[in-house]
Parts: structure tokens; sequence; C-alpha cells
């Protein structure tokens, strides 16, 4: 399984994620429809959320499925899948200035939730993007790790963001997708903290 997904690693990889991304922007620079920025708010978004559910599958399923090559290459490759995110999250966001085309509309929403919760998890994700490369990595050491940690806080706030969009109908959608990563990450918590150890595992 995993000489098959080799090819994937690296170049074919940032093609195969970017592809979405190139039909969306097309289709926002062919279009003639005055409405095709908000109906592309969604699915960029929804990518966007999606390859962050993706990157932070691989801990928890890796712990799970331990030896399966298949979790190990995408814990080798996450961050391409949390650098996606990043690229799908700032088309969100430049789509929806776009739209909203007006400073006063874009302030007089930042107080609503769906809003600034949006606002609040693409600011988090800017660390997170300028230190996703091998450089950062270097640069930072052992703290990189720590930084790396507040996607925690990115999901959850990209969760509400989806999650209270159109006055909480997004619900749904957002736990289907948000569901497997909420359990996977249960279980890691009931993994490390919480199952009975025998007195030999714990010495």
């Amino acid at each position: 399984m995993l000489k098959k997904l080799s090819f994937l690693n690296p170049y074919w990889l940032w093609i195969i994620l970017a592809l979405p991304a190139f039909g969306m922007m097309s289709e926002a620079l062919t279009s003639t429809d005055p409405k095709v920025f908000k109906f592309l708010l969604h699915p960029t978004g929804e990518f966007g959320a999606r390859m962050l559910i993706i990157s932070m599958l691989a801990t928890p399923l890796a712990l799970l499925l331990k030896g399966w090559r298949g979790p190990r290459w995408l814990k080798k490759n996450r961050r391409y899948f949390g650098v996606a995110a990043f690229g799908y999250a700032l088309l969100h966001l430049l789509f929806y200035v776009i739209e909203r085309a007006s400073l006063d509309k874009i302030l007089g929403e930042v107080t609503d939730l769906d809003i600034w919760t949006g606002w609040l998890a693409f600011v988090i994700f800017l660390p997170l993007a300028a230190t996703s490369f091998d450089a950062a990595v270097r640069a930072l050491g052992p703290r990189w790790k720590s930084v790396q940690r507040w996607v925690y806080a990115a999901a959850v706030l990209t969760l509400l963001h989806w999650a209270s969009h159109d006055n909480f109908e997004g619900v749904g959608p957002a736990l289907v997708h948000f569901g497997p990563l909420i359990a996977l990450e249960a279980y890691r918590i009931w993994y490390w903290y919480l199952r009975p150890r025998n007195r030999a595992q714990a010495v």
C-alpha cells in the first residue's frame, strides 16, 4: 500500500490537493454570474475543513491502526494537508471579502458567532502555515510542536464557524465531517490517560 502511495509524495500530492482550488478559481474568473463568489464560499470553506481534518487524523489513526502503512504515510505527509487547509481557508476568506465588497458590511458582521470564529481560526492558521516548512522546524527546535498544537484551537473554531452558519443550519454537515476526528481524539485521550493499566505497564 505504501509503495502504491509513494507516487503522491510530494509533487503529485500537491497537484491533487490543488485541483479543486484550480476549478474554483477558474469558475470565479470566468463566470458571469454576479453571485459566483457567494456560491464558492461554501466549497472553499468545506475543502479547507476537510484538509484540516485529514491532517489531524494522522496521529490518532497511527495509534489505533498500529503497523498499518496508510496511517504512517498520512503522518509523514500531514504537513501537505495542513498547508492545503490554509490555502483553501485563504481562498475562502478572499471570496468572502470580494462577495461582501464593503468594509462596512464586513465590520458589521464581525461580532456574529459564525464570522468571528472564522476570523480567529484564520489568524491561528497564519503562524501554523508560516512554521510548516523544514527551515522553521529547524529554527524553532522543540518549540515547533508547541506552536503546531494551536491547530486544536483552530479546529474547534472551524467547527463552530461551520456549525453556526445560517442560524446553526450547518450543525449536521459539520458534525458529519468532524465526527470521526472527535471520536479518534477521544480514543487517543482514553488510550494515553484513562485506560486501565496493570502494574507492569505502568512501570
